[in-house]
């Protein structure tokens, strides 16, 4: 074998199962020819690379599905490397989330002044990094991945040069990302030394054998606040609110959805294979976020007239939900696992959705503002029903996709069967009643209100991509509200192989 052959310098290559890294390896050659197009076709290229883009993301979904289909777990590089249940979901996830921001920035990117053939590079480089997060096993890897994610998206938040906001956008998210990720390697090296080794199974046996040291406690918490600015947990949430209403529209759906995603996918790996022994350390930090999430960010969304501010906070509240489930790890055991998979492939569905509302609709009114959404129904009665799905949905009511999603993230809180647990769903329940309101002002606006004088009533005209767009994350968020076995059945049962 060519792994046994030694190499220059006493150099063995180690053994690499090609099958395995074929999503990172596809996304990393379609992000090639994207390049190569810009070099070669320069501004002729900005008609092929769009399409490019979104078919690359398509067939790298190909050796997810064989993977899926042969069904084993594969490690390579010591364990730093895992393709297993849990990461094959993730992946799929991330690309199909990435392919619905392609239909979003198909025509938002090509009417604008920007630059097409290095958005996509750039998008596709992120992907590639979340696709390689949901694999990491290895503080080394794990902060690779985030890295990798993050540059590409701190520059995507300025794509609209000419706009000041934007350009604050981009600078408050890398200022306050390279922050969180100079804490988070902090506590990172922290463990590393306690450990010796950056593999999450030898940082597990390691400090979970280990008593109470203050150096442990120090550095689980700052890995863990780290990860809450990538999900946008309160109080760590201030950048994504700017971010969010400065950035391109497409590029704020991919923050809110595909990178929000990432920053978990990390937290749960963390927690079940990092320091699973912890919980009395990690469980307190994650109840006291996803309370603070939930409360503060409904509240404020509540008094939000700008859609996309609106939106933001509503991550936040939603990233509380999100977060519940792994404050009672401890308790309920792998349990918290699919709860907090649902939420996330539910949420991709509905929030995607609505941000490409938020986009047609921005065709016509130029204008982020709710007050712009009054009397919707009158000349976009699609774009209303549409809507008023994702809102409800995100509201938690049935039988749309979201009910769903809070429903499987109360059943494992109840299951904790302790105090902490059923604070968090008692607070979790009066939250959901709270951002019913901001969410229902938006369908009130569509619904009742009048248009505003002299406003053009004319039927809209939606780009076929962003029809495509609505089309796969309606359907989504109406199967999973309908028909919830068409997601557990790929997230209940062990997803996480553990050593």
């Amino acid at each position: 074998m060519l792994s046994s052959v030694p190499a220059v310098a006493g150099f063995i290559r180690p053994d690499i199962d090609w099958h395995a890294v074929a999503p990172e390896l596809t996304l990393l050659a379609v992000g090639a020819v994207v390049t190569l197009l810009d070099i070669v076709l320069l501004e002729r290229g900005r008609r092929f690379t769009s399409a490019m883009a979104g078919i690359g993301l398509l067939v790298a979904l190909i050796p997810i599905v064989t993977l899926a289909a042969a069904g084993d777990t594969r490690e390579m590089f010591g364990g730093a490397f895992v393709v297993d249940d849990f990461a094959l979901i993730l992946k799929a996830m991330f690309i199909v989330a990435a392919y619905v921001v392609v239909l979003l920035s198909t025509n938002y990117m090509a009417e604008g002044d920007y630059w097409e053939n290095e958005y996509y590079g750039l998008l596709l480089s992120s992907v590639m990094g979340m696709v390689l997060m949901a694999s990491a096993r290895d503080l080394i890897t794990i902060f690779v991945a985030l890295e990798l994610l993050s540059i590409p998206a701190y520059l995507l938040a300025t794509w609209r040069k000419a706009d000041p906001r934007s350009n604050e956008a981009g600078l408050k998210y890398y200022l306050m990302g390279v922050f969180a990720s100079a804490i988070m390697l902090y506590g990172m090296s922290l463990l590393f030394g306690i450990a010796g080794d950056t593999r999450l199974s030898v940082i597990s046996d390691a400090v979970s054998g280990t008593s109470s040291e203050p150096v442990i406690t120090l550095g689980i918490v700052f890995i863990i606040v780290g990860f809450a600015f990538k999900v946008s947990g309160f109080p760590f949430h201030t950048w994504a609110p700017d971010t969010y209403e400065g950035a391109p529209t497409p590029v704020t759906a991919f923050l809110a959805v595909a990178s929000k995603a990432a920053g978990f996918v990390a937290l749960m790996q963390l927690v079940y294979a990092g320091f699973p022994g912890r919980d009395d350390v990690y469980q307190p930090v994650l109840w006291i976020l996803a309370v603070g999430s939930m409360t503060a960010g409904n509240l404020i969304a509540l008094r939000q007239d700008n859609i996309v501010r609106l939106m933001a906070y509503s991550g936040v509240s939603q990233a509380g939900f999100m977060l519940a489930p792994l404050a009672v790890a401890g308790d309920v055991g792998t349990d918290a696992l699919p709860a907090v998979i649902t939420y996330l492939l539910i949420y991709a569905a509905m929030n995607l959705g609505a941000f490409a509302v938020i986009i047609a609709v921005a065709r016509r009114t130029a204008s982020g503002e709710i007050s712009s959404y009054a009397g919707l129904f009158r000349y976009a009665p699609g774009m209303t029903v549409l809507m008023s799905i994702f809102m409800f949905s995100l509201a938690g009511i049935p039988p749309l996709g979201g009910w769903f999603a809070k429903f499987a993230v109360f059943r494992a809180v109840v299951e904790a069967d302790t105090g902490w647990g059923y604070s968090l769903a008692a607070i979790a329940a009066i939250n959901s009643v709270i951002a019913l309101f901001y969410y229902a002002k938006v369908a009130r606006m569509m619904w009742f209100e009048d248009t505003p004088a002299g406003a053009n009533t004319s039927a809209l005209r939606v780009p076929l991509s962003l029809v495509s767009a609505l089309a796969i994350t309606a359907a989504a968020t109406l199967l999973f509200g309908i028909y919830p076995a068409a997601i557990t059945h790929f997230t209940d049962g062990t997803l996480l192989a553990l050593p």
